[in-house]
């Protein structure tokens, strides 16, 4: 089987963006770890180097162990006993693989045993565990929690915890409960400091958490007496083997079956606290959920990746009517909107961590000196762009995941309907996308502020500014006459001065945004390599259609009309 990372020329493509440079000089603070670690890079190309050949290793694992061990996972889930869960045989084997490649905890510094990757690879290999197991990405991708300890945690702390990502360590978001679902304002679980034990016990119920019986927990918990909302929130670090916590069952979910999706009750379960009390939701639990957000756009392409995969490769086998049905209009239409949309969605994956990595550079370097106006400047500027490109990429990615693989089973016809081809499993992992760490319509909600407050106008702006080769100068043109009508229809909105006719035109405002951002991304990569050409020009006469109709609909529409839409 091939490799996942180089038969893929996207990867490897988006991995030399120009901005790497910057990222890379930022995350290795000038490589100042030459002379303390063996594997720290010496200079750029050295790092690029390291993060091709670390990426292929894990392409291999994917292709050669993880995929092939799909089906069973698929079919023997996780179990539990005893209060505890135990993986599928498969999901032990994938683990284990990926814990002797040294890819746990990649993007922590090299003093925690870490890797000291930018977001960029890190979400790389992301996608490439998503394509070859949904499920299983799932729980490789919980590394994330590491993330929000390094940056929020004590050292005493970070020291006990991060050094064992490397070493296997598991770990989870306990955030939701029966009753606080997106509404983590709503959280009940209680946490009390024990004098006597000179402790943190946790107290209540967590359901549907990711990989539940984790080594590593995160644990949002409500431990200011008398409150109600989320300033009476603190986020904790659980550790397993303290006990405490017991699985009271797993979830029979549609898909990602290989997952552990648990629900658990803790009783005085003892707890560490991460940075200060309140801030559990405001400020830990948001960045939390930003990587979080980032990891299921990773996690929608590579699905999306495979499904396409698998499609093309049964279109170019079956034969009908005496020729294969990839010859066939209907067909091979589907087949290259499939193409054109994933690669869109991977621009604009790629361009939000490209951001992510941008802010987090300079706050790292931050904490060790003050930073020059300029340095400021663009930490504002990034951090910025993060935040509103973070629900763009999952609102777009997830939806459009969905879109592919429901075209990918289409194209099987009757096949894809049952188990002996893998686009059922597919169609089935990626339903899930567009639902936990933040349904779409949550996403809009969070990507109308770059709407309102102009940050995606300004940034499409920034993009025109770019030069193009003169054959493709019309299409820039197409993409500034949509901003044009976006500006347009936005002024028409928010001129109405109505929030709830703000909000029930959001998403389609939003998807214009969307579209004209990654026409724009898809022409720059065309600048970059040709091969790109023929997709920003199919991508941009569909952009065309589908934010015309919504732009005619925003148009016509009329306020009185918001009560005809409300279910009586």
């Amino acid at each position: 089987m091939a490799n996942f990372y180089t038969d893929n020329r996207d990867l490897r493509f988006h991995l030399k963006h120009p901005a790497m440079e910057k990222i890379v000089r930022l995350k290795e603070m000038d490589y100042r770890d030459r002379g303390q670690y063996d594997y720290a890079p010496c200079d750029f190309e050295d790092a690029m180097d390291n993060y091709d050949r670390v990426l292929e290793i894990i392409g291999s694992i994917c292709s050669e162990v993880i995929a092939p061990n799909a089906v069973d996972v698929d079919l023997e889930g996780p179990t539990v006993a005893d209060g505890h869960v135990t993986y599928a045989r498969g999901t032990l084997e994938n683990h284990e693989a990926l814990t002797r490649a040294g890819v746990i905890g990649m993007n922590f510094p090299r003093k925690y045993d870490g890797l000291n990757f930018p977001m960029v690879p890190y979400v790389m290999a992301a996608e490439l565990v998503s394509r070859a197991d949904a499920g299983f990405a799932n729980i490789w991708g919980l590394q994330d929690c590491g993330e929000t300890i390094l940056e929020f945690a004590s050292e005493e702390i970070r020291d006990e915890f991060l050094p064992r990502f490397n070493k296997g360590a598991t770990a989870a978001m306990d955030l939701t409960e029966p009753d606080a679902g997106s509404d983590l304002q709503a959280v009940q679980l209680k946490a009390h400091y024990d004098e006597s034990k000179g402790t943190w016990l946790l107290n209540g119920v967590k359901r549907f958490i990711t990989n539940g019986d984790a080594g590593i927990s995160l644990v949002l918990a409500r431990s200011e007496e008398g409150t109600s909302d989320g300033r009476g929130l603190s986020l904790f670090v659980y550790d397993k083997a303290d006990g405490g916590a017991r699985v009271r069952r797993i979830e029979n979910k549609m898909g990602i079956k290989g997952s552990p999706t648990c629900e658990l009750v803790f009783r005085n379960a003892p707890a560490k606290l991460i940075g200060e009390r309140r801030l559990g939701l405001i400020k830990y639990v948001m960045s939390l959920m930003n990587g979080a957000r980032l990891g299921v756009g990773a996690q929608s392409v590579g699905i999306a990746q495979a499904a396409y995969e698998e499609a093309k490769k049964y279109a170019s086998e079956r034969k009908q009517f005496g020729k294969t049905i990839d010859q066939f209009p209907a067909v091979y239409e589907m087949l290259t909107v499939m193409r054109v949309r994933l690669e869109a969605m991977r621009s604009l994956l790629y361009e939000t961590a490209r951001f992510v990595d941008t802010y987090k550079g300079w706050s790292f370097i931050s904490g060790e000196r003050t930073l020059t106006k300029e340095e400021r400047d663009d930490l504002k500027v990034n951090t910025r762009l993060a935040d509103i490109y973070t629900p763009l990429v999952k609102l777009i990615s997830s939806e459009w995941c969905n879109s592919i693989a429901y075209d990918a089973l289409q194209i099987h016809g009757g096949a894809g309907f049952i188990k002996d081809f893998p686009v059922e499993r597919l169609y089935r992992d990626a339903r899930i996308t567009s639902i936990y760490e933040g349904t779409s319509q949550l996403q809009v909600v969070a990507a109308i502020r770059g709407v309102t407050t102009g940050g995606y106008l300004a940034q499409i702006r920034e993009y025109d500014k770019m030069e193009v080769r003169p054959e493709m100068e019309y299409l820039k043109k197409k993409l500034a006459g949509l901003t044009d009508d976006f500006e347009k229809r936005v002024a028409q909105v928010m001129a109405a001065g109505n929030n709830e006719l703000t909000d029930f035109h959001a998403r389609r405002l939003v998807e214009m945004a969307a579209n004209i951002i990654m026409g724009y991304l898809l022409l720059q990569d065309a600048q970059r390599d040709q091969v790109y050409a023929s997709s920003v020009e199919l991508f941009i006469p569909m952009a065309i259609s589908e934010n015309r109709m919504k732009s005619d609909f925003i148009a016509a529409f009329e306020e009185k009309e918001l009560g005809l839409y409300k279910v009586s």
